[in-house]
């Protein structure tokens, strides 16, 4: 739910915009010394010296991103910021500063937007980025967020989407599937509440899913790591609409095909359990599920001795020449067409 009801609310238009940005903002700092200035001025000023600048954009709106019968407003400011900041990460680059844009209707008030902006403050903190700016203004109905993140990068150290080459592994941080299996959970919750809103649901079975969903991290760590084990990957891109639609976006772009082997990818014991309880297939949730913000990349065979072994990394599969395709191996060893199933925000 937005609010406790009975909490007294504070109407937005007492503030005005400049005061309600005021307000929202004075207990955020900087950090980056690349931050000459931040807020309160006409324009951010933002200083990188032999290096590049790496700008990503999204955009949030109510209804279609995200659910506020069941995702908290504080879990909401970091979330946003979160799916930004690993855009970033997956152009092996470090983030320094956001922006932050929010269209709101009358419903909220000012109590509501204090707690999306302690998410905001929680992530900026966490994973040490400075706000500059932004924009506040009204919405006819609900909620619209919009978060630009800017980073830095050695020229050198930039990891694009079309340098995978036959022969590369193929890598995937963390873990798959849970973020999605979270969101069904959440679903089947909100269904039970509307028919007997006095149910009080038992999530403790299903925290490490949900967590993925309403709190997802982005993978700085791994950015870290492969420095320190001297491991520049040949493409990368960051989980959000599935593996199966990165995975198809890195050979489209590098002009090749691959192989992923299911038994290879690395699944959660929550996730296998929850779906048998929904008896979904494990494979396709871990292949089409998105909203997971791991890191999928290619390494050099040559790499394979530096990477094998670490936690954090799992090799799924490798990549091929174009006119084999992009197939799925299953554990009876058949070759499966990889078909574009993540999530569309323009599908109907």
């Amino acid at each position: 739910m937005l609010e406790d009801k009975n909490q007294e609310k504070t109407s937005l238009s007492e503030l005005g915009e400049f005061g309600l940005i005021r307000h929202l903002t004075k207990y955020f700092t900087t950090i980056n010394s690349t931050t000459k200035k931040a807020i309160g001025d006409d324009c951010a000023v933002i200083s990188s010296k032999e290096k590049e600048t790496l700008i990503t954009t999204d955009l949030l709106v109510e209804g279609v991103h995200f659910d506020l019968s069941y995702m908290p407003l504080k879990h909401l400011g970091y979330k946003a910021v979160i799916v930004n900041l690993s855009d970033v990460y997956a152009m092996n680059g470090i983030a320094e500063q956001i922006t932050v844009s929010i269209a709101v209707s009358n419903r909220f008030s000012l109590e509501a937007l204090e707690q999306l902006y302690a998410g905001i403050q929680l992530a900026c903190e966490t994973y040490k980025v400075d706000l500059v700016g932004g924009d506040t203004t009204s919405s006819t109905k609900g909620m619209l967020l919009s978060i630009t993140a800017i980073g830095t990068a050695n020229p050198k150290d930039i990891v694009y989407r079309d340098g995978a080459k036959p022969t590369d592994l193929i890598v995937v941080s963390g873990d798959l599937g849970g973020a999605y299996l979270g969101l069904q959970v959440l679903e089947r919750e909100k269904q039970v509440f509307k028919v007997n809103p006095n149910n009080q649901p038992d999530l403790d079975a299903y925290s490490y899913i949900i967590e993925r969903q309403l709190k997802p991290e982005a993978r700085k760590d791994v950015i870290k790591i492969l420095k320190e084990l001297t491991v520049k990957p040949t493409s990368m891109i960051d989980i959000s609409d599935g593996l199966s639609s990165e995975i198809m976006h890195i050979c489209s772009q590098s002009n090749v095909g691959c192989k992923i082997y299911e038994d290879k990818l690395p699944l959660d014991p929550q996730v296998i359990s929850t779906c048998e309880e929904f008896n979904i297939d494990s494979t396709m949730v871990a292949l089409s599920g998105g909203e997971d913000y791991e890191l999928l990349f290619t390494v050099s065979i040559n790499d394979y001795e530096k990477i094998k072994g670490n936690p954090n990394l799992t090799v799924i599969g490798h990549i091929t020449e174009k006119n084999q395709g992009m197939n799925l191996v299953t554990r009876a060893n058949q070759e499966i067409e990889l078909k574009a199933q993540g999530w569309n925000a323009l599908k109907d």
